[in-house]
């Protein structure tokens, strides 16, 4: 027998087992300091948020979970039968919930105020469906009667309802007190699926905490089939003021409703239905709901014919003459079926596939003339630049006319009367709330020749000035990939143009218009022959080209930027001029110039080196942005892009560095790479060691982080994992003594507007607010640095996660103002501080320097890829040495 290991040592009875526990986090969300920023000029505000009372702080939701079945135990998927459900369930058997209220997500949670009766409910659910018998004719040819009627029938779930958890509403009064407590976002959220629940039962389309009307008064169409549709975002928020209601305008795209073939021929562009791509057509129209003229049903669209409604066969069961039995069954094609037997006259689709409403085993064919489209479905698909631009003009809002419709909206809204807000004591004003706001100081700008600049209501321009540090353009080339342009005229304007602000160009090396036989090739196979073109006629490569494209947005950038970067090494500038103008021109030569190396401006405090807390400690400014492809494609990787600031104590240069990660990733994970050989492949090593280069073999010993795109239930992982891999990243190269951090979370994707009191105007640029709507633990402000010319301005949410490096509320609200300033590529205070705006478009420039078209054919082939699946990501090409420290991405 083989020996027995020995029995486990005997635990002494006075000793307890230690419970490991996990690492804590190394960092947690700073509290807001105290004290608010006190610099600037006063300004009286008012902001689209409504002051929330309580009136029983101690109510208590109680969670449950649902779980909804059909009778075979398959789970029911579908917000709206599951809302269908409960409604049933409540209005059946009103004494199993004592006759309590209640919030349902429409999925998985329900809550109520006080507890039900018990811990677990079982019900059985009958919900009574239309439906359309199957078509069966008689022998004389006559329709079967039964046919043209909708009938019921039924259908049985099972549904059961579990306590899940206490959520208490005091929760929000303790951290309306500044108390870090756990539930506080589950009682908020409650709330929140109060207001959803509400918008639900007046049959709006929801899109997180936004609804939206079946209202054609609220549509806009913007092209290519897709509408506009203006709605209302509502959310409650903690503030220093107490709890709010911040209501706002809010607009989603949905397929344009009505006929089919009016949706396929405008959103194909052609004018007739014989120009319809069916293809295309089957992808676009999949998963769609519509209605049928014929019968009046709503159905989903699964697919389309093979064959033409005309050649389409199916099986058709008789009835004998009497109408009792089944008789044979016949072939026949949907358009005589629907003609002969329906007595529905077809007049154009014929020709045309069949749109499929059935199941993949079992089809359902319906002529296209027949079917409408539903409204408010949403259209989830990228926007073309034209569609963008339509959206952004048609649905912009001047300040007054925004405060309009909100007021109106919660006015007509009546959320007082909701009954379970009602049980909570919960009220809502109906004015917005006012609150002190601060304009700051703008900055002076330093340009050519040491003069001082100072800009007006947040703009200003070159007229009559030279760019700071203005560089030389000895060897350029021009190339036209656009027939209606004057590359000669171009040149000699630019040359113009360039001697006022400073720039001296040369007389270009060539011209070179495209050959008219490479426009029918795809965009790579023409810039392939353009290039040769270059080479056949320069011996050496030019020191920057200028490139003109038929339009913005062109196809041909990506793979032109793409060869002039990372093959060749070359500087370039693209341009679709609509016309040719100063101002036009030195806003190209202000992005030259910096692609060159030049300087367009500095902030006089750069230019002196007397930025506080930063001229004397080393200091690196990283700017960080994810792009993500389309929606609703999960195929296409996302593009991590970080610029880091260079030149030290300068704060206006930057050099990007950018990775490919897993789609729709938020979260950065190229900022260390740690390779098999001990070196370092990652993000920061790249910037650090540029840092260092130019900077006089200075290290860092402040890193100052704005992060972009990152929702509040990701603050903890940009704190505590992206900050520990840019440690690593710093300490990989050597360093023991750690650089301290200011880490800043950048948001424009919110819903809290800022309008004067007093005016109809926006709110003037370097608008600050640090107290009564922020939040009133967490440390964070608002700050509205451009000018709002046209629209309702938004401001930016700054949230500050760390603050190692103490900077003061004044200090650091300037100090971001001051890099609203610094963006190099126009002569306006952006919106949101240039590091961001940098990164945002280095990941966007580089991202299309790979095509995905092999990644594109395979998912349309196979459907929708899901994010669980094991998607590869490719490398993104690296730039050629001659450019990697430049700002290309200007």
């Amino acid at each position: 027998m083989e020996d027995l290991p020995p029995p486990p040592p005997i635990v002494p009875p006075n000793v307890k087992p230690e419970v490991v526990a996990l690492a804590p986090p190394k960092h947690s969300i700073m509290v807001r300091p105290r004290g608010s920023g006190t610099t600037g000029r006063r300004i009286q505000l008012s902001t689209n948020h409504f002051k929330v009372s309580v009136k029983n702080p101690d109510a208590v939701f109680y969670q449950y979970s649902v779980l909804i079945t059909y009778e075979d135990k398959r789970p029911v998927e579908g917000m709206g039968l599951g809302r269908k459900l409960v409604d049933k369930l409540y209005q059946t058997y009103t004494s199993e919930f004592a006759g309590k209220k209640f919030a349902y997500d429409g999925e998985k949670a329900l809550y109520t105020v006080g507890p039900l009766p018990r811990n677990k409910l079982e019900f059985t659910v009958v919900l009574e469906e239309s439906f359309t018998k199957s078509n069966k004719i008689g022998k004389s040819g006559e329709t079967d009667k039964r046919m043209k009627h909708c009938s019921n029938r039924s259908k049985t779930f099972n549904v059961e309802i579990s306590y899940a958890a206490k959520i208490p509403l005091k929760s929000i009064a303790l951290a309306l007190q500044g108390a870090e407590v756990d539930n506080t976002q589950d009682a908020l959220r409650v709330l929140d699926i109060i207001l959803r629940q509400k918008a639900a039962k007046m049959g709006c389309l929801l899109v997180r905490q936004s609804f939206f009307h079946d209202d054609s008064r609220n549509f806009v169409e913007i092209g290519g089939g897709v509408t506009g549709v203006r709605g209302f975002h509502s959310s409650f928020r903690p503030t220093q003021g107490g709890m709010s209601l911040n209501m706002d305008v809010s607009t989603t795209m949905i397929v344009t409703p009505g006929p089919v073939i009016d949706f396929l021929l405008t959103n194909q562009g052609v004018r007739e239905p014989r120009y319809i791509d069916w293809v295309k057509a089957k992808r676009m129209l999949k998963n769609m709901k519509i209605t049928t003229r014929h019968r009046n049903m709503e159905c989903k669209i699964t697919g389309l014919s093979e064959k033409t409604c005309n050649n389409q066969l199916f099986n058709l069961k008789l009835r004998s003459g009497d109408g009792t039995s089944e008789g044979e069954t016949v072939e026949i094609t949907v358009y005589e079926y629907f003609v002969k037997h329906c007595g529905i006259e077809l007049t154009y689709s014929q020709h045309m596939p069949c749109l499929d409403v059935g199941k993949p085993k079992r089809p359902t064919y319906v002529p296209v003339e027949l079917c409408s489209l539903v409204s408010l479905q949403r259209y989830t698909k990228a926007l073309s630049s034209q569609q963008r631009a339509s959206l952004v003009e048609k649905s912009r809002q001047k300040p007054l006319e925004r405060i309009k419709s909100v007021t109106d909206a919660l006015r007509n809204y009546r959320y007082d009367e909701d009954p379970v807000l009602a049980e909570c004591g919960i009220s809502i004003e109906k004015q917005l709330i006012q609150m002190d706001g601060r304009i700051l100081e703008t900055p002076k700008l330093k340009v050519g020749g040491s003069e001082d600049m100072m800009p007006f209501k947040g703009r200003w321009n070159f007229k009559g000035k030279s760019f700071l540090d203005p560089t030389s353009i000895n060897s350029w080339l021009a190339v036209n990939f656009s027939g209606r342009c004057d590359l000669s005229q171009i040149s000699r304007e630019l040359i113009n143009v360039g001697k006022k602000t400073g720039i001296q160009i040369q007389r270009p090396k060539t011209l070179i218009e495209e050959d008219p036989r490479a426009e029918r090739l795809g965009p790579v196979a023409r810039v392939d022959k353009m290039f040769e073109q270059i080479q056949a006629k320069l011996q050496e490569p030019p020191e920057f080209i200028l490139c003109v494209i038929p339009k913005k947005g062109s196809d041909i950038y990506g793979p032109w930027k793409k060869k002039t970067l990372v093959d060749f090494g070359i500087p370039t500038q693209c341009i679709s001029p609509p016309k040719l103008s100063d101002p036009y021109l030195t806003n190209v030569l202000m992005k030259i110039n910096t692609k060159l190396g030049g300087i367009n401006s500095l902030l006089a405090l750069e230019y002196s080196s007397r930025v506080p807390l930063i001229n004397d400690t080393p200091t690196m400014i990283l700017g960080m942005d994810v792009s993500h492809g389309s929606p609703g494609r999960s195929d296409i990787p996302s593009v991590a892009a970080v610029v880091g600031s260079h030149s030290w104590p300068l704060i206006s240069r930057y050099r990007a560095a950018v990775r490919t990660q897993s789609p729709k990733v938020e979260m950065i994970d190229g900022l260390y790479k740690p390779l098999p050989n001990g070196n370092d492949d990652g993000i920061i090593r790249e910037l650090l060691l540029d840092f260092y280069n130019t900077s006089k073999g200075r290290k860092p010993t402040q890193i100052i982080v704005f992060r972009d795109g990152v929702s509040e239930s990701q603050f903890n992982q940009v704190l505590n994992i992206e900050l520990d891999q840019i440690v690593k990243a710093y300490q990989h190269l050597g360093e023991e003594n750690v650089p301290k951090f200011t880490l800043i979370i950048a948001q424009k994707n919110h819903h809290t507007k800022l309008f004067q009191a007093n005016s109809p105007d926006n709110v003037p640029p370097g608008t600050v607010v640090d107290t009564k709507i922020v939040h009133p633990r967490i440390y964070d402000f608002y700050m509205c640095a451009q000018a709002g010319m046209i629209g309702t301005s938004r401001p930016a949410h700054y949230h500050v996660l760390l603050d190692e490096i103490g900077f003061s509320p004044d200090d650091l609200q300037n100090l971001i103002h001051s890099l609203s300033y610094v963006y190099q590529r126009s002569c306006t205070a952006i919106s949101i501080v240039a590091p961001i705006c940098y990164a945002h478009l280095a990941a966007a420039q580089v991202g299309q320097f790979m095509k995905f078209e092999d990644l594109s054919e395979t998912s349309s082939a196979k459907g929708s890829v899901t994010i669980s699946e094991s998607i590869p990501v490719p490398e993104l090409p690296r730039l050629h040495r001659k450019v990697q420290g430049s700002m290309f991405f200007c």
